[in-house]
């Protein structure tokens, strides 16, 4: 019985302490560090207006009025930009319910825009990676652009210096592509004109 608590201590002694170094100290200093040095982005990113919280900066909202620019269709369940339901539909391009959802996009795009030349961006129709992409590509604004100027009685010009102002360059410089931030753009809309 010794021999076998002799045994068992160092095992139980390394347990306790790795536990205490992976599961406490390792953790605490980590989020210490971010709220130190990232703490807009360790504390979600949250977008405040007039003193609310409206939303983050890192998650996708749905918007549907004319009014606003749409952000990418967001796949998780059980609800739109739902970020417990992270994830794509892993629908295939010849899933039938895939071509349905994507023509459903185009015809509610052309419909609400019916007069709009510009081919429509792949990012209107389609589901980010997570489903929960908060951007959406430069042509996706532009696109989007005669339609939300109409709706708001603004120039074209005025709208489009609002995209300019909220586009978001390229990580490091070089990765990924200059993108519109969708809550951002549209806050900023409503202050340059209140909803009626």
């Amino acid at each position: 019985m010794t021999s076998t608590l002799k045994m068992l201590r160092p095992a139980l002694t390394g347990f306790v302490l790795l536990s205490a170094v992976t599961g406490l100290l390792y953790p605490a200093v980590v989020t210490g560090v971010a709220k130190t040095l990232f703490p807009f982005q360790a504390e979600g990113s949250l977008i405040e207006q007039d003193g609310k919280v409206v939303g983050s900066g890192l998650i996708g909202q749905s918007f549907s009025s004319p009014r606003y620019f749409w952000g990418r269709p967001s796949a998780t369940a059980p609800m739109a930009n739902n970020a417990t339901g992270s994830g794509g539909s892993n629908q295939g391009p010849l899933n039938s319910a895939l071509t349905d959802a994507v023509k459903a996009r185009l015809d509610a795009l052309k419909a609400a825009d019916p007069q709009n030349p510009l081919p429509v961006p792949v990012d209107l129709v389609s589901a980010s990676a997570s489903g929960l992409d908060p951007h959406i590509s430069m042509a996706a604004a532009r696109y989007q652009t005669a339609r939300v100027a109409r709706e708001r009685g603004l120039p074209v010009a005025a709208v489009e210096r609002l995209i300019q102002t909220n586009t978001e360059a390229r990580d490091l410089a070089v990765l990924g592509e200059p993108r519109v931030n969708v809550l951002k753009l549209n806050l900023a809309l409503d202050k340059a004109q209140p909803a009626h």
